[in-house]
């Protein structure tokens, strides 16, 4: 399962290494969102999922087996079912069970995670043709599918507004060339208060998962970050219609790098991520943008979440 090239782990680091010391470079520092996903990361955003403050999986679970039947026969039983991000898969079985597919392909930038969700679905789905793919679904990858047997690209959660609207558009873009029908989950536009307990919740998970970012970076590229030194502060900018979340640097201090320095002021941040929310008619214009011309949309009962189906 997941197996990767000998050497893949070099590049890997490589290429987190490269990232880091690019973003931490630009006069607003910044680090990339996938990186949050290792294993102590994935643990902690699994936590995050069972607050009482972050609606979205909630939601999205209620709307997912309320709408099941509409949502499958969009999708069509049989297809080939690529999943972005799949994560602990939760949303993945619904699917796989009303699906049936021919072959299922869970893709994660998190290699625990994903043996741990391949292993999982294997058990609980004996006949299903599990192929897990390691890697970042944001760049082009091989994905091990037959022709000629329709593919359905489920990307759900909202991962998509983690993407700046361009690259969501790039996303898309790229993702009609994999398959011609997509099931998206979008967060949608509400309450700025509802929002910003989301993503500041009072037992400090969603804190502990943005200063795990820091961790890792000393773990496996043996920086020297001094987390004491540093808070987590997340905000929603309703111009932008987006959460922003960063990390305040609470005194003037020095980092290490190998062989680079970085100096944070007091009170300078780190932007570790973006999450944008869209109202229904602003999605459908992204993806119509993207080649996607028939859109479907399924919501829950209170209107925070949707799962969009688009056909290109």
């Amino acid at each position: 399962m997941a197996r990767k090239r000998p050497g893949a782990r070099a590049l890997e680091l490589k290429s987190f290494r490269d990232d880091v010391v690019a973003g931490l470079s630009h006069p607003q520092k910044s680090l990339p969102p996938k990186y949050f996903y290792d294993a102590a990361g994935s643990r902690l955003f699994a936590r995050i999922c069972r607050l009482p403050e972050y609606y979205v999986t909630r939601a999205e679970l209620a709307l997912t087996r309320r709408h099941l039947p509409a949502i499958a026969r969009f999708a069509g039983r049989g297809c080939q079912l690529i999943e972005y991000g799949s994560g602990e898969g939760t949303k993945s079985r619904l699917l796989i069970r009303a699906l049936r597919p021919s072959v299922y392909v869970p893709i994660d930038i998190s290699a625990d995670a994903l043996r741990a969700a391949a292993r999982g679905l294997a058990r609980e789905f004996p006949r299903l043709r599990v192929v897990p793919v390691a890697g970042d679904f944001s760049r082009p990858l091989d994905i091990p599918v037959r022709r000629g047997k329709p593919c359905v690209v489920y990307f759900p959660g909202s991962t998509i507004g983690n993407l700046t609207p361009e690259e969501a558009h790039a996303f898309l873009s790229m993702s009609r060339g994999v398959a011609t029908t997509m099931i998206v989950g979008v967060d949608l536009k509400k309450d700025p208060a509802a929002l910003h307990a989301a993503y500041n919740d009072k037992a400090g998970v969603t804190a502990a998962f943005n200063l795990n970012l820091l961790s890792r970076i000393n773990r496996e590229l043996g920086a020297d970050f001094d987390l004491r030194r540093f808070r987590h502060y997340a905000f929603y900018d309703p111009a932008a219609g987006r959460i922003e979340m960063h990390l305040v640097a609470l005194a003037s201090h020095t980092v290490r790098l190998g062989g680079h320095r970085f100096r944070f002021a007091e009170g300078e941040t780190i932007h570790t991520e973006n999450s944008y929310k869209y109202s229904p008619e602003q999605f459908a214009g992204l993806a119509a943008q993207a080649g996607f011309r028939g859109t479907r949309a399924w919501t829950d009962r209170r209107g925070l979440f949707a799962v969009f189906g688009l056909s290109a």
